[in-house]
């Protein structure tokens, strides 16, 4: 996978022309978030992102949007990127039985991302707070985390302490501990 130089904190030094990354690299900015960036392919698995992590010196995390059987409750849930995911164990953590992936159009809707680029970042768009925010507590461990900013032709490393406190609080979204099993 080709990868480009990174590039820094300010929406002007993104080499690309997308305009949904422009816009969360704004909503970062306008937020004092600093941000390590990169472009690359199209990377839409964890497996395809391992050259970025090396790249922008970070582990990718692993975006799920789930949802409820009657699609009525919407989730985003961060966790480690070489973590397997088994709704049972989240079921019970959040009180949601019958967890299973939003389609491509609700995550469209509400947090503004396409299947295989899913991402926390994603929240600026749900104007409307319709998703509940889930964090996996191992994550916490790391001092970065990278992240698609809405797109998967980029990827972005950012300060864990700024997504877990400036990012959710400038948003009114209050982010839930979640303790899910490498198993």
């Amino acid at each position: 996978m080709e990868i480009s130089e990174t590039f820094f904190t300010t929406p002007a030094g993104y080499p690309g022309k997308d305009e949904k990354i422009l816009s969360v690299l704004e909503a970062l900015s306008d937020m004092g978030i600093a941000y390590r960036g990169t472009t690359h392919e199209h990377a839409d698995t964890i497996e395809a992102c391992r050259g970025v992590e090396k790249a922008i010196g970070a582990p990718i995390c692993k975006n799920l949007f789930l949802c409820n059987r009657q699609k009525t409750a919407f989730y985003l849930l961060i966790m480690p990127g070489d973590k397997p995911f088994k709704t049972k164990y989240l079921s019970e953590q959040i009180g949601s039985a019958r967890l299973s992936f939003a389609d491509g159009a609700d995550m469209e809707r509400l947090i503004g991302c396409r299947p295989g680029s899913a991402s926390m970042l994603g929240l600026l768009f749900d104007r409307e707070k319709q998703v509940r925010f889930l964090i996996d507590r191992d994550l916490l461990a790391e001092e970065y985390w990278g992240f698609h900013p809405c797109v998967n032709t980029a990827t972005l490393r950012l300060k864990r302490t700024d997504l877990t406190g400036v990012f959710p609080e400038r948003l009114g979204v209050t982010p839930e501990y979640v303790s899910l099993p490498r198993e």
